[in-house]
């Protein structure tokens, strides 16, 4: 007898000291006990919970599908797996991963289950993150496959350089795409998005000059922006500032207002570069600097070529870029 006290004794100390909650119910399903933690969580006593009160914590939703399967392995003896919300002391649900098991005689025959509920709320909602940015990987997949058919389409195919131009753009989508994964696919400071665009400059780097708030960037304006600011460094390193030492380009964005009338703007300005004119035609690098910021982000655009440097700007509605 004593050794089975101590045996009993032991017992509680250890269920009583797992992480889970733990309890035990009779052949039947009616549970008799509990441990410690079951009750610092649920902030109940074993007078309530004893039987089927447990029904007490469960979430609404859910508890009908509970007591159905649980029942269940009570009536053919198989092991029980569910996951559910519990209600905690505090009134707010977590979610549980639960299990039982059948303890058995040496005929075979049921004495008890032993139970445990193991919290796996961080774990839900980190799948759960990850579902959504999986969602997310894949949007912006086909929206970047069908920016390089469109960039395909639309450029001189039967140019000589189509093939290293195509390249050069795809290679700037890929270097935001970068940033955006970095960011895991959510809102991208623009300092970061122009910083991604400026390290194919190399040593040409250091005539840029960037100026500007902390402004966040949704991903699809990111996106607009960094083929912008992508086909412009381009520009700049074979026609404009960057292609001499002492040319310098100075990026630099604000916001002004606040609430429904706060403006987004940016601008690239350049200087001390060699003398510019306008184009003779607007080609599709054009097109990447005027019409997709233009229709994506409902921008009014401005470019000048001034004799003593190119400029672009654009103006919009904060809400068109956040």
């Amino acid at each position: 007898m004593a050794q089975l006290q101590e045996s009993e004794e032991r017992f509680r100390l250890l269920a009583d000291n797992i992480s889970q909650l733990a309890w035990i119910a009779d052949s039947e399903g009616w549970i008799f006990w509990y441990n410690k933690r079951w009750f610092d969580y649920t902030g109940t006593t074993l007078e309530a919970m004893q039987g089927w009160g447990w029904k007490a914590v469960h979430h609404p939703d859910h508890v009908d599908r509970v007591v159905e399967r649980v029942q269940h392995s009570w009536d053919t003896g198989e092991d029980w797996e569910d996951t559910f919300p519990l209600r905690g002391a505090d009134g707010q649900y977590r979610w549980f991963l639960s299990r039982a098991v059948p303890i058995r005689d040496e005929r075979g025959g049921i004495i008890c289950w032993f139970g445990t509920n193991t919290d796996v709320t961080e774990m839900r909602d980190a799948e759960q993150r990850i579902e959504l940015l999986l969602q997310e990987v894949n949007h912006r997949s086909k929206n970047m496959l069908a920016i390089i058919q469109s960039l395909a389409r639309r450029g001189d195919a039967n140019g000589p350089d189509f093939v290293r131009k195509l390249e050069q753009r795809i290679q700037g989508l890929a270097a935001n795409q970068d940033v955006l994964v970095r960011r895991s696919w959510s809102d991208v400071p623009v300092l970061e998005m122009v910083e991604g665009q400026l390290r194919s400059l190399g040593e040409a780097r250091s005539q840029v000059i960037c100026q500007g708030e902390t402004v966040m960037l949704s991903p699809g304006a990111a996106e607009a922006l960094a083929m912008a600011t992508h086909e412009m460094c381009t520009n700049a390193m074979k026609y404009g500032a960057l292609s001499v030492p002492n040319g310098q380009v100075l990026i630099a964005w604000q916001v002004e207002g606040a609430g429904e009338d706060a403006r987004f703007r940016i601008s690239w300005t350049e200087s001390g570069g060699p003398p510019v004119s306008p184009p003779a035609h607007h080609g599709f690098g054009s097109r990447i600097i005027v019409d997709v910021p233009r229709v994506k982000l409902d921008a009014a655009i401005e470019t000048s070529y001034r004799p003593e440097g190119f400029r672009w700007s654009l103006d919009c509605g904060f809400a068109s870029i956040s």
